[in-house]
């Protein structure tokens, strides 16, 4: 729901301290709830939906937009503050990257950055939100193609891999500063990466018991497969010979391999 709340906010043009004001909470408060770290219970979400013309159903999640397949990926469009960060985590890490950084990159003065964003860590919550947001959303769509556990594993480390190249930046910085988040935004973030975990943990234990695949310890080589594929941004580079399609297409082949693909 913060997700639904922010690009609500975003679309009707105001900020986040002018939607505090109204709801007579505080900058930071709006902003926690915006990133799923604060409730927001339902007179509250009825009065924000009047502020922001929308109505409490959509924010809700009544209505799902629709998306394109999972194997497209269209331009990265972000708030030009969190592309900004995202530069400069990438090149400068969350330490070592400050609010006139990311403002330079996102053309915007300091004060506007801050106008928007209460805070760096809040700028880094949101790139990790929307980087999971965008890959279980796609991971869920891709197992669901398939029938049998095979299949569905296959499908979900091509996801992977896709994913972890076509948005690797994004994925570097899930791997690198994961270290950075505060709680309850890390919790939260954590829980949505062990999310991800437990569709490939359970594709394997269940190719496993139906004979399909035959590894000795399943849930070790599921971690093992999701590993190196969240290792992509690391070293892969769109300016090199492989591209992202090519090499979802040989970790499929390592992934059954490294299950034991009764072929």
């Amino acid at each position: 729901m913060g997700l639904r709340l922010r690009d609500a906010r975003r679309a009707a043009g105001l900020t986040v301290r002018e939607v505090a004001r109204a709801l007579q909470v505080s900058a930071g408060t709006w902003s926690a709830v915006e990133n799923g770290r604060t409730k927001i219970d339902e007179v509250r979400l009825e009065k924000a939906a009047g502020i922001l013309g929308t109505d409490p159903s959509t924010l809700c999640g009544a209505t799902v937009p629709a998306r394109v397949s999972w194997r497209e990926f269209p331009p990265l469009r972000l708030d030009p503050a969190l592309t900004g960060a995202l530069g400069a985590f990438v090149e400068l890490g969350f330490h070592g990257a400050t609010i006139r950084d990311i403002a330079n990159r996102a053309g915007l003065s300091v004060p506007g950055v801050y106008h928007h964003w209460p805070s760096k860590q809040d700028l880094l919550v949101a790139l990790l939100d929307f980087t999971m947001e965008d890959l279980l959303t796609r991971a869920r769509a891709a197992r669901a193609e398939a029938d049998r556990p095979p299949e569905r594993f296959a499908r979900l480390v091509e996801c992977l891999a896709l994913c972890h190249t076509h948005r690797r930046e994004l994925g570097f910085i899930g791997a690198s500063e994961m270290r950075s988040l505060e709680e309850p935004g890390r919790i939260r973030i954590v829980t949505l990466r062990q999310e991800m975990q437990h569709m490939v943990d359970d594709e394997v234990v269940e190719g496993c018991r139906r004979g399909l695949m035959t590894t000795p310890v399943p849930r070790e080589a599921a971690r093992a497969v999701v590993t190196m594929c969240t290792a992509l941004p690391q070293w892969w580079s769109a300016s090199g010979p492989s591209s992202p399609e090519a090499v979802a297409g040989q970790y499929v082949e390592f992934a059954l391999e490294v299950v034991r693909l009764v072929r």
